[in-house]
Order: structure tokens, then sequence, then C-alpha cells
């Protein structure tokens, strides 16, 4: 775990209130689309997981995880996991997603399932290369157009990541044993160094750069293919992707 984060469940009414003002911070979004504190409270009471990162009495990240099920399995769906802007890339999200495999195994949950945006390609190497997850479908514009600033405006596309909890994969990857990545195996969908610095300064070429992808995941998904990984490239970084009955 993070030096000095301890992650446990979330049961009170202050613990989910705290959840709901970190959601606020992390996406910026209008009430309207803010899980509301009775989201955490339904969750929390029916199965699924409300887990808080806490650095001492402050809550420095939580997951929101719903229960799903689908062609007789019973699996979780992950649909929050924020941090505080001062805890990032301190192992905050990791030692959540963690916390969250162990307590799953623990109830026989066996796989897990989110969603994140193609184009935050930190996102993508740490679900796919970090956790083990792969994706092998594409959602266009799956929640609509939102206000949060994380969005800028654009489609809501998603990747649809599958966490199968107790593969060889995962294990790997958890264990901090699993090999990188590479253009030599399989296909591949790439994304140009420039990517970062059109959030910035570039709407229009960064909506034709989700255009393009959006097609070219979409193609590789409906031959079979999923994304497991994403390595760096001499032009920007790309996503690996092999057959996904390999798995």
């Amino acid at each position: 775990m993070s030096d000095g984060i301890a992650v446990r469940k979330c049961t009170t009414l202050a613990e989910f209130e705290a959840c709901v003002a970190l959601q606020r911070e992390v996406w910026g979004e209008e009430d309207l689309e803010i899980e509301p504190v009775t989201g955490f409270i339904v969750a929390s009471e029916t199965g699924g997981q409300v887990l808080g990162a806490y650095d001492g009495n402050k809550l420095v990240g939580y997951t929101l995880g719903l229960v799903g099920y689908r062609d007789g399995v019973i699996f979780m769906h992950s649909h929050h996991t924020g941090v505080h802007r001062d805890y990032r890339d301190h192992g905050v999200g990791r030692t959540l997603k963690l916390f969250q495999r162990d307590e799953a195994l623990s109830r026989d949950i066996r796989f897990f399932q989110w969603t994140f945006d193609p184009l935050e390609l930190r996102n993508a190497h740490f679900n796919l290369n970090r956790l083990g997850a792969i994706a092998r479908h594409y959602k266009p514009n799956l929640y609509g157009i939102t206000s949060s600033p994380l969005h800028r405006g654009l489609a809501t596309d998603r990747l649809l990541v599958e966490w199968h909890l107790d593969s060889r994969r995962v294990i790997a990857a958890i264990g901090n044993i699993a090999t990188q990545p590479s253009d030599a195996i399989g296909a591949a969908v790439e994304l140009p160094a420039q990517l970062e610095q059109w959030k910035q300064t570039d709407m229009p070429a960064l909506a034709k750069e989700q255009d393009r992808i959006r097609s070219e995941f979409m193609n590789w998904f409906n031959r079979g293919y999923a994304a497991v990984g994403t390595f760096k490239t001499p032009t920007g970084t790309a996503y690996q992707l092999v057959p996904w009955s390999d798995f």
C-alpha cells in the first residue's frame, strides 16, 4: 500500500458525504450530474462497494462499485474512482483497486468492469499494463456531453474495461512480473505525441483524433481483438491489440 494510506469501507453518512465532496472536486460537474450521497448509501446497502483511502482521518481517494448481473454471472461495475489532486501519482488509485479486488474475491466475485476515456493514456497504462485488464468494447458518447471540464465538451467515448480478478494475466500484472506490450505482436491503435498539447490548445484536432481512433477501435473489436496494453512509439503512444480468444 501507499505509505501512510489506509483503505477501508465507508459506512457512515459523514463518510459518504466526504466521498461526494471529493467527487465534486475531481470532476467539477454541475449538481444534476453529481452522484448524490443517496447513491453511495444504496451501493453500500445492496452489496456494492464504497471504499475510502485515508491519510489519517482525511479522505484522499474513494471508489464506488455497483453490483451487476449478466449472462448468469454476478460482477462489480466500478463506477467512480477519484483521488485528491495532492495525492495523485503516489499509488493511491492502485491501492484502492487492489483493496477492491481483495474485497470482491472474499465474496467470490471474480469479475469487474468499468469505463475510461481512450484519449487518457495514463489511465490506459494504469488499467491495462498495471492492473492487467483488457478492453474489447468501445462505447461512443456513453454518458453524453457533460458539464465536467475534464471532458472538454467532447463526446464521452469510452473503452469498457474487463478485469478478470484471478486470471494469470491479472496476477502477473499486480505482481509486477508481466511483460511489457510491444508492437511486434498483434495490431495497434496509435495516438500522437501532440495529444496532450491538443487538449489545451486545439479542440478541433482533438475531436478529429477521437473520431479516428473510434473507427479504428471499433474495426479491431468487430474482428475479435482486445486492447491489452499500451507502449511508447517514436511518434507517440499506441494501444496493443491481440485476438481476445487468447484470454
